[in-house]
This record gives C-alpha cells, structure tokens and sequence, in this order.
C-alpha cells in the first residue's frame, strides 16, 4: 500500500487560509502582528497624518506636468491647484521633520509620538519623509489596493505593515494616535476625519486627541463647516474639536503645547 502523505496542519494549508472559514483567523492575524511589532519595538504612541496619496512629491512634479499637458489638462487654473498641492506635501515634510526632533528630545525608555501615516504615496510619503530626514522612526499602515497605495521608501522597516482589511487598518492608525493632523485628501481622508470625530464627538475614545485641519485653501473650499452647525447638524461646540492651521509653526506649536498638557 502506498504510503499516504500527511495533510498539512490548518495554519499551513493556503487554501484554508485564503477561505471564508478561516477569515477570522486572517482578522487576528492582522491585530497581533502589528501589536508583537509595536511591543517588541517600544512603541508608545504616534502622532498620525492623513492627506492624499495624489499629491506628486516634489521630484516627480515636472514629470506630472508634462503628462497633464499631454492630456490637455493643463491651464492657469490647474497650475495655481498644482503649486499648493505642492506646498502641501512640503509642508507635511517639514512638520513631520520638527515633530520627530521634538519627540527625541522626550525623555522616555519607549518611543513617544512617532509619525504613523497611512504608508503609501502623496501626504503619507512626506510624513514618513520628514520623520527619516530627522533620523527618527515612522510607522507605515498600509492596505491592498489595485491602484495608487505602494508602501513610500522612507517607512522604518520593522514598523512598515500590510493589511487587507480596511477595519484592521484603521484599528492600528487609531489605537495608538494621541494626535491627528488631516491635510486635503478624497474620499478616504474624509472617511478617516469624520470617523475620528465621531469616535472623539461620542466618547467612544475617551483621551483627548488635539486634531489639526491643516490647507484652508483647500478645507474651506471643499467643506463648509459653519454650514452643518447653522442646520444643527452638529452643536458649535463640536467645531472646537478642530484646530484649523495653514502654517508648519502653528500646527506645531499647537500639537506639542497640548500633547505636553495632556501627557506630562
């Protein structure tokens, strides 16, 4: 009789792996991971940006140029909008930049307030720039997706994750945020600002989380944020869970005077 081969064991065996069964498995999977990773690296807390993975990093504006005029896409009006997304990801770099000095200069055994972002291109490459041009740690959350979200090349190793699951994602970008800074971004920013104010807005996190709306060019033209307090939508209290800035000092000052009154 010929001999049988040995069935793998379950946690080995791809097909169940990848099956609906085993989805809570993968779901776990992607809450312990990160969590071993963070533990082991001594992550305390992070500071997390969110912005649009379509902002062009400086380096490849030329080259975008050129595809929008070769697209016909391109006038004074498109060249004004190009110019402050521009700024935009520059300004990203350079609060990152002065965030992570701040955080170094922290006395603490675990490392406090590192940049987290979500991990791909645009807004998320610069936060993850800025924090390598100080030599410090950043963390990068990535997730699947067909188009646009590649890992940025300036994520700490050890902290860069990969996740499949949107809701696992925005576990890992929240559970460990003490701040938010949300520059102009699409569909996925506004998901991610409006979850974190309900979240705050409802006390379901109960630790203050300073958040910065940073680009007024950009916020006051998308959102009219007065306008949902005047149909009492919201109270004009809740407005004060926003700090509106449009300068790299501002925000700064703002988040490190009230992460020091919070923490220490």
């Amino acid at each position: 009789m010929a001999k049988r081969r040995a069935h793998p064991k379950a946690y080995e065996d791809p097909t169940f792996m990848a099956s609906l069964e085993a989805r809570p498995v993968r779901i776990l999977t992607e809450y312990l991971m990160p969590l071993n990773s963070f533990t082991k690296s001594g992550v305390k807390d992070t500071i997390v940006f969110f912005g649009s993975a379509r902002i062009t990093a400086p380096h490849k504006a030329k080259e975008e140029i050129a595809r929008m005029k070769a697209a016909g896409l391109w006038n004074s009006e498109e060249e004004k909008l190009f110019k402050l997304r521009l700024r935009y990801y520059k300004e990203a770099v350079a609060l990152s930049f002065k965030l992570t000095q701040w955080s170094k200069k922290l006395r603490s055994d675990e490392h406090r307030f590192l940049i987290s972002s979500g991990g791909g291109p645009g807004i998320m490459e610069a936060a993850s720039r800025g924090a390598s041009k100080a030599r410090g740690l950043s963390v990068g959350i990535n997730i699947s997706l067909p188009f646009e979200q590649k890992p940025n090349p300036y994520i700490t190793e050890s902290l860069n994750f990969e996740f499949n699951y949107f809701f696992m994602r925005k576990f890992w970008l929240i559970n460990l945020a003490k701040a938010l800074i949300i520059f102009p971004g699409g569909f996925g920013t506004f998901d991610e600002l409006f979850e974190m104010l309900t979240l705050v807005q409802t006390q379901k996190i109960e630790k203050r989380v300073p958040i910065v709306v940073y680009g007024k060019d950009y916020w006051q033209d998308v959102l009219n944020w007065d306008a949902i307090a005047k149909w009492r939508m919201i109270e004009k209290e809740d407005l004060k869970l926003i700090h509106f800035s449009d300068s790299v000092d501002d925000a700064f000052a703002y988040l490190t005077e009230n992460l020091t009154q919070i923490y220490f």
